[in-house]
């Protein structure tokens, strides 16, 4: 039986794109909602596979060649940049998107994901590599950690469904301005994995950068600091959702834990 959650998900969206095919005249704004989307989707494709196949190889393997020890700097920007713009965005940096080009409120979802998908892009296309690896799996070590690994990115997809895909991917934006109607949000997410911790998306990415088959200097620099942008970047999130749903979220925030699973035997949830 079909999961309530996924059809509601699906049905949304579906009614998004149905609603983007009856598009309204108006052949610039629609010409401008798909290029827009063309954009977003196609960057978006290439900063995951960027991402996937550098940490697969420990980030041993990229297109970065500053010499040395000026990699060293070019490295950290390109390892801070993508934290403190994320952040900002998500705080004051929503009004710059909302009025960034002629449909800034509409496209902010989309433009939001172009960035993110650039500052990824960046990260792990241009990185330097260090040249030193200290263990490659082997064996049963290698089959089971590309199993973690390919596991992680799936919880990641499966996270990103369950918070609501049109707003993860960028389509929301793009969409909506197809269609010549104000972006329609989903609900607070509270189904599926969020059932289980209240931030799945940092958890899933947080775990792919710990289940690599290859591991370096430059491997463990990219988990230490995303994976502390994990931990401490949905505390924006999560204040955000405080003021739009109120008593709703901090029920929802005292019932389920913030992102590791509470035992079954019951434990106490993480604030």
């Amino acid at each position: 039986m079909s999961n309530p959650a996924d059809l509601s998900h699906l049905t949304r969206l579906t009614a998004l794109l149905r609603s983007a095919r009856a598009a309204p005249p108006g052949a610039g704004r629609i010409a401008t909602a798909v290029l827009t989307g063309l954009v977003c989707h196609a960057l978006f494709a290439l900063a995951v596979l960027a991402m996937i196949g550098a940490m697969f190889f420990g980030m041993s393997e990229s297109f970065g060649r500053v010499p040395w020890p000026w990699a060293i700097v070019a490295n950290t920007a390109l390892l801070l940049q993508f934290p403190l713009v994320h952040s900002l965005l998500l705080g004051p940096g929503r009004r710059w998107l909302a009025r960034l080009g002629q449909h800034g409120a509409t496209l902010a979802t989309t433009h939001y994901a172009v960035i993110a998908a650039l500052q990824l892009l960046c990260l792990f296309a241009l990185w330097t590599p260090s040249g030193i690896v200290w263990w490659r799996a082997q064996g049963g070590a290698f089959v089971a950690l590309c199993l973690a690994y390919a596991t992680s990115w799936l919880l990641l997809i499966k996270a990103s469904w369950d918070a609501g895909v049109e707003v993860q991917s960028g389509a929301l934006g793009w969409l909506s301005l197809a269609a010549d109607r104000p972006p329609r949000f989903p609900d607070m997410p509270e189904r599926g994995l969020f059932a289980i911790i209240r931030q799945p998306i940092y958890l899933a990415f947080a775990l792919s950068l710990w289940t690599v088959p290859v591991w370096t200097p430059d491997q463990l620099a990219v988990a230490l600091m995303l994976t502390a942008y994990c931990l401490l970047a949905p505390r924006l999130k999560e204040r955000r959702f405080a003021q739009i749903y109120g008593a709703r979220f901090r029920a929802y925030r005292a019932r389920v834990p913030y992102i590791l699973p509470r035992w079954p035997a019951g434990g106490e949830p993480t604030p």
